[in-house]
C-alpha cells in the first residue's frame, strides 16, 4: 500500500486550504463549461507581486505550465523551492514587479488551492474525484477572466506563459481580445499534436493501471497511486528534454558502482534522475489533476473551434504579440509557433516571433536564457511605452 508522505499530506492541505490568497464564487457565479454543464462553487487560487497602478493598466498574468502552480515569484509551501519563473519575474526583472502589478493563478482543475479534482464536492461532502466535469483550456481561461473580474481589471497590460501556459494565452487573446493588450506565448502551439496525445495516454494509463487508483477515488482511502502517477512524470519529463542535455548531464555514466549491476536496479544516471523525478512529483501533484489537465491540453485545438482555419481565431485582434520557440523543442517544435505566426499575419496583426538557439529542450522557457530574457525586457518596454505605463 502506497500512502501519504508528509510532503504529501501537505500537498492534500494545500490543495483544500491553500496559502496564497483565494477568490470564492459562489452559487449566484456559476462558471459554464465547455461540457455544457456548470460549475458552482467554485474558487481560484492565485498570488499577486507588484502593485496595481491607478488606471489598472499595468497589470500582467501569468500563466502557469501544466505541473506549474500559481508560485512563479514566491516560495512554494510544498517543496518550499523558489518560484518557478524567478529569471524572469521579480523587482528590476524582465517582468519588473516595481512597474507591474503581476497575477498568477493556480487553474481550474488544478491541486494547489483552485477548484478540481480534489476538492470537495458540497453537494455531496466528498472529494470530487472523477466525478469533477472534464475541463478544456477555455474553461481555465473564463476562470481567469471572471478573477480579473473579481479584481476590478478591465484590459491586462500582457498575457504570458509557456507550454500549456502558451495555450493559456492563445486562448486568451481569441476568447478576450480586447481585454488583453499585449501577449506572449512560448514553446507552445495552437494544438496538440497526435504524438503528444500519445505521451499524455500513456501516463494516464500509468495512472489508472495503479491498482491504488481505486477508480478515482483513492483520496477516500490513505492510499495514493503514486507508482502510476511517478511513471506518468517520468514519461512527461523526458519530452521536456533534449538529447544533447541528457548526453551533456548523464551520458552513459553509471550511478553509485564501478559496473553494471546485471539487474534492474537503477546502473545509469539518468535512471536514477527520472526515478527521483517521478518519486518527488508524487508529494506535491494529486493524480487525477494530472488526468484532467493533461486531457485539456490534448482537447486543445483553436483552429478547430473556429471552423477549422486558424486566422479566424485571431480575427480583427488589437493585440501585440511576440512569440518565442526553442530550436531543440520536440514537444513543441518551431513549426508550431510559425502556424500561429502565419495565421497573426493573415489578420493584420501586430506579431514579432524568436526562434532561440538552445539545446535545453522545451524546458527551456523556464531557465536562464539571455535571449528569452532580453527579448521579454524588449518586447514588454516597447508595449509599455505604448500603453503608456
Amino acid at each position: 500500500m502506497a500512502t501519504k508522505s508528509t510532503t504529501a499530506t501537505k500537498a492534500n492541505s494545500e490543495a483544500l486550504f491553500p496559502s496564497s490568497k483565494v477568490a470564492h464564487f459562489g452559487e449566484d457565479k456559476p462558471l459554464q463549461l465547455d461540457a455544457g454543464v456548470s460549475l458552482s462553487p467554485f474558487q481560484i487560487a492565485y498570488e499577486t507581486h507588484g502593485e496595481l497602478n491607478v488606471d489598472k493598466s499595468n497589470a500582467i498574468l501569468i500563466c502557469h505550465a501544466l505541473t506549474g502552480d500559481q508560485y512563479c515569484a514566491s516560495e512554494q509551501p510544498v517543496t518550499k523551492k523558489p518560484g518557478w519563473w524567478e529569471t524572469l519575474i521579480g523587482p528590476g526583472k524582465p517582468i519588473d514587479t516595481e512597474r507591474y502589478f503581476v497575477i498568477c493563478s493556480n487553474v481550474l482543475g488544478g491541486c494547489l488551492g483552485t477548484t478540481g479534482p480534489a476538492s470537495i464536492d458540497e453537494k455531496t461532502g466528498l472529494p470530487y474525484g472523477l466525478n469533477f466535469p472534464v475541463l478544456t483550456i477555455a474553461d481555465m481561461v473564463r476562470a481567469q477572466a471572471m478573477l480579473i473580474d473579481y479584481l476590478g481589471i478591465d484590459t491586462l497590460f500582457s498575457a504570458i506563459g509557456g507550454s500549456m501556459g502558451g495555450m493559456q494565452v492563445l486562448q486568451w487573446a481569441s476568447s478576450y481580445p480586447s481585454r488583453l493588450f499585449s501577449a506572449i506565448p512560448m514553446a507552445t502551439g495552437a494544438k496538440h499534436t497526435s504524438q503528444n496525445i500519445a505521451f499524455h495516454e500513456v501516463g494516464r494509463q500509468a495512472i489508472m493501471a495503479d491498482p491504488n487508483w481505486h477508480g478515482g477515488n483513492y483520496a477516500a482511502t490513505n492510499d495514493i497511486p503514486s507508482k502510476g502517477l511517478a511513471v506518468a512524470r517520468m514519461t512527461a519529463h523526458i519530452t521536456y528534454l533534449s538529447e544533447p542535455t541528457l548526453q551533456r548531464k548523464f551520458g552513459r555514466q553509471l550511478q553509485n558502482r564501478d559496473n553494471v549491476s546485471f539487474g534492474f536496479g537503477a546502473d545509469f544516471q539518468i535512471e536514477s534522475y527520472l526515478r527521483h523525478q517521478g518519486s518527488s512529483f508524487v508529494d506535491r501533484f494529486d493524480a487525477n489533476s494530472y488526468l484532467y489537465m493533461t486531457r485539456a491540453m490534448d482537447y486543445f485545438d483553436l483552429a478547430a473551434d473556429n471552423d477549422g482555419k486558424l486566422a479566424n481565431a485571431f480575427s480583427g485582434t488589437s493585440t501585440r504579440f511576440c512569440l518565442m520557440s526553442f530550436t531543440s523543442d520536440w514537444l513543441f517544435p518551431t513549426s508550431e509557433s510559425r502556424d500561429v505566426v502565419h495565421a497573426l499575419n493573415a489578420t493584420g496583426a501586430s506579431v514579432s516571433f524568436v526562434e532561440i538557439e538552445s539545446d535545453k529542450g522545451h524546458d527551456a522557457f523556464l531557465l536562464n536564457e539571455p535571449v528569452m530574457i532580453s527579448t521579454v525586457t524588449g518586447f514588454l518596454n516597447s508595449a509599455a511605452e505604448a500603453r503608456g505605463i
